[in-house]
């Protein structure tokens, strides 16, 4: 009796497998929702991340060497060209003024004897002594003397003020050289500034530029500089100004790169038109977005879609044929922007295309795999 009951619930466990394995084998097959082409415009572009600067900018060097005396202006301060900036006070050269008062002092005693001859011979040529060309070579000589004398005192006012006579405030003074606004005065009073010359650039004393033409610097990576053209329209984000695209058009692309970080970058330049609502300052990180192409009025699907043969690469889809039945469709594709792109061949708009990594949620809920 209980090898009868044994043999039964073997039978009767054997008989559940193969209910439960008849309706596993008799489910649903997988089903995956699909989607058709669509019509669309697509335009691809390229983002290059930069900053806004003014088109014109100077620098204000000092025409000679000296100490910041005053200060006037303010960075910030709007300028015509012409205000007065700052003024500098000469500190001379001890040696160097030493010998220009040494130069001026032999000229006087060359002068001194000079005189004295051109007067005895003035005389001698009254009492038909001596030529008259012989006269006119000694006066001759008088006349450099003096004029060499007044170098030489010029030279030594400008080694000691600044500048010779009357002309002592233009050097000392520093004035506005164009009509903007004072970006920066990298310097305070007291100290010392150089003047520009052959061994050296000289002491910025302040920069100016005009705020109200504004250009936008940038880079692009070398995959995509080889398709901008100058003169394209192109939209410029300032990162202080948020939900604002100032228009720009593209002006400079640059014949050569620079490596950066192992990668090779263009630099580029574009005028920007401003608001006069926003007010742009110089320095303002910004991003340029660059049409590269666009296509009008396309066939397309989403690139979410796309499937590669493992083989050869080649992009692909699955098209609905049947119930649950799909055939794989090579295509040739054309513009993309990231999220949709062109189908040039290989499928028609009113296929529908197996969303190979979705499925339903009729089949979801019963487990499919």
């Amino acid at each position: 009796m209980k090898k009868i009951i044994i043999f039964g619930s073997i039978i009767i466990a054997l008989i559940a497998v193969l209910v439960w394995f008849g309706k596993k084998n008799s489910a649903s097959p997988i089903k995956y929702e699909t989607e058709k082409a669509f019509m669309t415009s697509i335009v691809k572009k390229s983002v290059a991340t930069g900053k806004v600067t003014p088109l014109e900018e100077i620098e204000i060097k000092p025409q000679i060497t000296g100490i910041i005396d005053k200060i006037l202006l303010l960075e910030g301060t709007k300028v015509v060209k012409g205000d007065l900036i700052a003024t500098v006070r000469v500190v001379p050269n001890e040696q160097s003024l030493i010998s220009a008062k040494g130069r001026v002092d032999n000229i006087k005693i060359r002068l001194d004897n000079a005189k004295i001859s051109y007067e005895r011979n003035k005389n001698l040529l009254e009492k038909g002594v001596i030529s008259k060309q012989e006269f006119e070579n000694i006066e001759l000589t008088f006349d450099q003397t003096q004029q060499d004398l007044k170098n030489a005192q010029n030279d030594y006012q400008i080694i000691k003020i600044g500048s010779s006579g009357s002309g002592a405030a233009a050097n000392t003074n520093i004035y506005a050289q164009m009509t903007g606004t004072i970006l920066e005065i990298p310097v305070k009073e007291g100290d010392q500034v150089i003047q520009s010359n052959n061994f050296n650039a000289g002491t910025t004393i302040a920069s100016i530029a005009d705020m109200s033409k504004m250009i936008f610097e940038g880079k692009v990576d070398e995959s995509e500089v080889g398709k901008l053209v100058s003169g394209s329209d192109i939209e410029v984000s300032i990162g202080a100004i948020e939900g604002k695209k100032f228009p720009a058009k593209l002006t400079f692309i640059a014949p050569k790169g620079t490596e950066e970080a192992g990668a090779v970058q263009f630099k580029i330049k574009a005028d920007v038109s401003l608001d006069n609502n926003y007010y742009i300052r110089a320095g303002y990180s910004a991003n340029a977005e660059i049409v590269l192409d666009k296509k009008e009025n396309v066939m397309a699907i989403k690139e979410a879609l796309l499937q590669f043969d493992k083989k050869t690469e080649k992009p692909f889809v699955e098209v609905k044929v049947g119930e649950e039945k799909y055939e794989k469709r090579f295509l040739e594709l054309g513009t993309s922007d990231g999220v949709n792109v062109q189908v040039l061949k290989g499928i028609k708009i009113e296929d529908e295309i197996k969303i190979w990594n979705k499925k339903t949620k009729k089949d979801e809920e019963f487990g499919a795999n």
